[in-house]
């Protein structure tokens, strides 16, 4: 099969790290792949295996996702959103792909709908039109009025084979943030979640015995850092690494460098052996996003989740509400973080026994697949 998934990522990689996981569980199978990424460019992120076609890339201006922003930090204006649209459809109908997936719409990226629509339209018109699926995660931004879900519904209906649900239903069902329809129920596949397989431990050791805090850069994680800092200081016999993701990563770094002074901190931008480095960390510190905390059950790390809740976001809340249910976990929310509440939580999951979670489905991807490989084989 030709497999073509359609992703961008407005605030932070998670949505196109999971697209590339499934995407390079397709080109395993042996399966041919384009994965199209409209989002900021990710070079810590691997697409090996994968042809990677790259928009013009947009990102939201921090979380306002109806304001986007290009590489310039100029906002996108109609004809940058043209340009951007012929690429999106340029690559479809060069690939003409037999199963066509689209990463979280329409369940997200309303702002991106006109490209989106007239990417299910191009679809249709192709010779032999792809089976269409819709990817989505565990947890949703729940609809902020009813009418935004018969929408959703409408879309599903009219342009969607089916939707594949990146989670394990035993944990998490989409009910739990997103009303689900009886029509829509009827197309819902769950898949489990969709992890790489478990990292190895670092053949370096790096990061061996030390407390890794990790985030985005900026208005988002900066706010993390600063207190990880002072935390730092209030523990000194334990050595910290802040990883420091975004788009300024490397002004970032610099300023957090100069703050740290002669603390037992190493500071340094976000690194693509961080799962390795997990496998043997004292302790986590991070936001809750559905990567994140997929890394985290694998590795069965002591971690302590600042879930992000900024612009009314609740996703990452609900998933730290169902995580922190096992030992090893803690939640302290934006407004709760000083330096005192980050060494209380550490202290308490640096000491809680270890978690047992084998029993999760962390095959996502592969049953993805399979989902999939039954139903083009039916069409």
């Amino acid at each position: 099969m030709r497999v073509m998934i359609v992703v961008t990522h407005l605030l932070g990689t998670g949505h196109l790290s999971r697209a590339l996981t499934l995407g390079r569980a397709f080109a395993t199978t042996g399966h041919q792949v384009r994965l199209v990424s409209g989002g900021m460019p990710a070079p810590q992120l691997d697409p090996a295996g994968l042809e990677l076609v790259q928009l013009p890339p947009l990102r939201s201006d921090g979380v306002d996702f109806a304001r986007l922003l290009t590489e310039t930090g100029a906002e996108a204006d109609a004809e940058f959103h043209n340009v951007r649209q012929a690429a999106l459809l340029e690559a479809l109908t060069a690939f003409a792909p037999d199963v066509l997936i689209t990463e979280l719409y329409p369940f997200g990226r309303r702002s991106l709908q006109e490209e989106f629509r007239a990417l299910l339209a191009a679809a249709r018109a192709l010779p032999h039109p792809p089976l269409v699926l819709s990817s989505i995660r565990d947890i949703l931004a729940p609809p902020s009025k009813p009418s935004k879900a018969e929408a959703t519904d409408r879309v599903i209906a009219g342009a969607y084979d089916a939707v594949l649900v990146h989670s394990d239903p035993r944990v998490t069902r989409l009910e739990a943030s997103w009303p689900v329809s009886a029509a829509l129920a009827g197309k819902l596949r769950y898949t489990g979640y969709v992890a790489p397989p478990p990292a190895e431990p670092h053949p370096e050791r790096t990061g061996v015995g030390e407390i890794l805090v990790s985030a985005g850069g900026g208005a988002v994680g900066g706010p993390l850092f600063r207190v990880a800092l002072e935390a730092a200081r209030r523990m000194p016999d334990q050595r910290w690494r802040l990883l420091v993701g975004g788009t300024q990563a490397g002004a970032e770094v610099a300023a957090l460098q100069a703050q740290a002074g002669d603390a037992p901190i190493t500071v340094e931008p976000a690194r693509p052996d961080f799962r390795a480095m997990l496998s043997h960390a004292a302790a986590s510190v991070s936001m809750c996003g559905y990567n994140t905390a997929l890394d985290l059950l694998q590795a069965g790390t002591p971690a302590v989740l600042i879930p992000f809740d900024a612009g009314k976001e609740v996703e990452q809340g609900l998933r730290a509400q169902a995580l922190t249910a096992l030992p090893g976990f803690a939640t302290v929310t934006s407004a709760e973080l000083t330096p005192e509440t980050l060494v209380r939580a550490l202290r308490q999951v640096m000491t809680d026994p270890r978690r047992e979670t084998s029993a999760l489905r962390f095959d996502g991807a592969a049953e993805a697949v399979r989902i999939v490989e039954m139903m083009e084989t039916a069409r």
